[in-house]
């Protein structure tokens, strides 16, 4: 079970947010590049990376600081989401040195663009999956569509996706504990990997987690908790490790 640290970006700064709102934003560091080498000297072998400003612009912004981030952490995998719109964006962040591009809005939007770049670029895209009431939330998480979480998550896996990123937005940066119920009822939905986020925020909530591996979650993204000092990145992997 992987547990990948969360950067979010704004502004070139490390933030997090509660329930995504942009206005209720906590600024953590102003060097986003030394966050990231502390996750990994600290054990992370993968990280998180959202560009908040492009998932509000529709592209992304933060592109300098993610360069910085893969330059200085090349001995592990890197995911980034926020505004990838286009495949241009996603072949500029594969050649920057990530490993995984997030679909979000896009995917919802424009159902065959997802299934297009998982054919060109096959084992590289993972999706995005934030709901709020059951719903699924795009543009920057400021509007919500009439899709369901379950049905998107079987689409996207037909369309031939890497992994699952679902985000109970309702519960993200409100230190609540993820919403194990429907993290895992949409993991036992489909066949590809899940990965939980938003809320976790307790050593508990990785013994639930380690519970639900068997239903198809395969880890989850971890954010103030972290950078709030709840509980410590190496203690939560101990737990995993059955230590």
């Amino acid at each position: 079970m992987l547990l990948i640290p969360a950067i979010d970006l704004k502004n070139g700064q490390c933030v997090r947010l509660r329930q995504g709102k942009m206005d209720d934003v906590t600024v953590f560091s102003d060097d986003p590049v030394a966050v990231a080498r502390r996750w990994v000297d600290e054990g992370a072998q993968r990280l998180h990376v959202v560009d908040l400003d492009g998932a509000l612009k529709g592209e992304p912004v933060n592109t300098d600081v993610i360069h910085r981030i893969c330059d200085a952490c090349p001995e592990i995998e890197i995911q980034v989401g926020g505004g990838v719109r286009d495949e241009g964006a996603v072949l500029r962040y594969l050649d920057a040195g990530v490993q995984y591009v997030i679909v979000g809005t896009k995917a919802v939007h424009a159902p065959h663009f997802l299934r297009d770049l998982c054919l060109e670029y096959p084992r590289h895209i993972i999706v995005g999956l934030d709901a709020k009431d059951g719903r699924i939330a795009i543009d920057g998480w400021s509007k919500l569509s009439h899709h369901t979480a379950m049905e998107m998550a079987q689409q996207f896996e037909k369309d031939g996706v890497e992994a699952i990123i679902y985000t109970d937005i309702g519960r993200d940066g409100m230190m609540t504990g993820f919403n194990a119920e429907t993290t895992r009822e949409l993991a036992d939905s489909v066949n590809t990997p899940v990965f939980a986020s938003g809320g976790v925020s307790s050593l508990d909530d990785i013994r639930k987690l380690i519970e639900l591996e068997e239903d198809g979650v395969a880890g989850c993204i971890i954010g103030r908790a972290l950078y709030e000092g709840s509980f410590k990145l190496a203690d939560a992997m101990k737990i995993v490790a059955g230590e």
